[in-house]
């Protein structure tokens, strides 16, 4: 997670418990949580969004072969006749 070691962490720990204290630091991890929480419920809700868009957005037939008029396979000479 991030990069951070096991001992990084501790270190992180110990002085976020020095800064903010015994009683307040459980508050704090709650609110963070949630927060995060939140966070990935509307990253979510985004990425939903956007794959439902590209599913029903309608994409346009490919276009028609045209071919000139009166021309048909049938007027295509047949080569075996020149053998």
């Amino acid at each position: 997670m991030f990069g951070l070691g096991f001992q990084e962490i501790i270190i992180i720990l110990v002085v976020a418990l020095l800064i903010i204290g015994p009683r307040k630091l459980p508050d704090l991890a709650k609110s963070l949580g949630k927060a995060f929480r939140e966070f990935k419920h509307a990253t979510d809700d985004i990425k939903q969004n956007f794959d439902l868009d590209a599913l029903t957005r309608e994409e346009p037939p490919p276009p028609a072969k045209k071919t000139p008029p009166g021309d048909s396979e049938a007027q295509i000479p047949d080569h075996k006749e020149n053998l």
